[in-house]
């Protein structure tokens, strides 16, 4: 078993802080899947809203893991996408989503 680092030495707490929250997970989760608009990823993601959605994409562009294009169109078009970087976070994704499935049962009914 790995022995994590005290919390002087954690290297995972800026990436924990830059993914953290509700929402950035799924969003790139949606951009795993394919380049998006934002109103795509609004309805992909549900119950998020505009201004939410806004701010969560924007603080993942400043932490490096997603791009946005603007195509200066009438009207606008933007599309996301993922980073180098932010398809580097795939494989953290597939060993969530593998750990999850282990864990189903657990996770519908903790007790």
């Amino acid at each position: 078993m790995t022995t994590l680092e005290s919390k002087e030495n954690c290297l995972i707490e800026p990436l924990i802080e830059a993914i953290s929250g509700k929402w950035k997970l799924l969003i790139v989760y949606w951009l795993v899947q394919e380049t998006s608009r934002f109103n795509q990823l609004q309805r992909n993601l549900g119950s998020i809203t505009h201004r939410t959605l806004t701010r969560q994409l924007s603080e993942l562009q400043e932490a490096g893991f997603v791009s946005r294009k603007d195509f200066k169109t009438i009207p606008p078009h933007v599309e996301y996408s993922l980073t180098p970087l932010g398809q580097s976070l795939i494989p953290l994704l597939q060993a969530m989503h593998d750990w999850a499935a282990s864990n189903a049962d657990l996770l519908r009914d903790p007790k």
